[in-house]
């Protein structure tokens, strides 16, 4: 055993990673000077708003597209000299334009964040056999197939190995009254990754993957009948007893954006804090079993 006071003289091997570690730049997502396309800015709530915040932290060069001139001339306050364009993905021809547009701006985009959802909730909710078609069709068209459009329309424009990140929901086999359609319609969106993932890789790498956060406290969720019962419930249900941060769902998809989750391909990230684990909690039950 070495004396407390005595040097050691054996030589100590220093791992390579330790030398240079403290001079390396903080470029995990290695996101600097990437392009991204975020579509579903609303205002500072907005998931998007979180997304694109954290992806120009990380040095990406973020272009935003907005649902109207009127949208579009909101946003541009708070995103400063970024580019801001109009797009209702409900119209085709918009859809086209906003292709056009890009590129003749921009040679590529290294990715594309789809934080689009739409339902109308106007009334108190309908029994889910009572949907009307209309109302379904256009959810499905503005929340599912503008994914579908969108990425279809940018195909020249991607680099060979971008990345598609869409926002889910953390499950849509849990029957929310108040929620309604829009489950079965992020059910098609989360579909949707494997088809697209499978159809781009004829040609290119292009990665489709779904952040899926649990129920978040932004402007569009304040839309949804009820919605501020089953948010305190949901806070309940996480582990934690904290309801999931706009932020961290934020955070999950930016690394999805990155390089970094290369081997990452037609997935759905959960992002709920351990709700899916905890519907049997005691405390729960007691409160359940405690009602009318």
């Amino acid at each position: 055993m070495q004396d407390a006071g005595c040097r050691d003289p054996s030589p100590r091997i220093q791992h390579p990673a330790s030398r240079i570690l403290p001079t390396m730049p903080n470029d995990f997502l290695q996101l600097a000077g990437k392009r991204v396309l975020v579509m579903g800015v609303a205002n500072r709530k907005s998931v998007a708003w979180h997304v694109s915040q954290v992806l120009a932290e990380a040095g990406a060069e973020v272009v935003y597209a907005v649902r109207s001139e009127e949208r579009r001339a909101q946003v541009q306050p708070l995103v400063g000299d970024a580019a801001v364009l109009a797009c209702d993905v409900e119209f085709e021809d918009q859809i086209d334009r906003l292709a056009r547009e890009l590129s003749e701006r921009y040679d590529t985009f290294h990715g594309f964040v789809h934080s689009i959802a739409f339902a109308d909730y106007a009334g108190e909710p309908r029994p889910f056999h009572e949907t009307p078609k209309r109302d379904f069709l256009r959810a499905f068209d503005i929340s599912c197939f503008s994914m579908v459009a969108v990425s279809n329309a940018m195909k020249e424009l991607f680099v060979r190995d971008g990345s598609v990140v869409t926002i889910s929901i953390s499950t849509t086999r849990m029957a929310s009254e108040n929620y309604g359609y829009m489950a079965p319609i992020k059910a098609a969106l989360d579909s949707s990754l494997a088809f697209l993932a499978k159809s781009f890789s004829r040609f290119s790498q292009v990665r489709f993957n779904a952040v899926a956060p649990g129920l978040l406290k932004t402007s569009a969720s304040a839309g949804i009948p009820r919605y501020v019962d089953s948010y305190l419930y949901a806070e309940q249900a996480t582990l934690r007893k904290e309801a999931v941060r706009t932020e961290e769902v934020a955070n999950v998809a930016a690394f999805l954006v990155s390089p970094q989750s290369s081997g990452i391909n037609a997935q759905r990230i959960v992002v709920d804090a351990g709700m899916s684990t905890n519907y049997f909690d005691a405390a729960l039950i007691r409160g359940a079993l405690r009602g009318p």
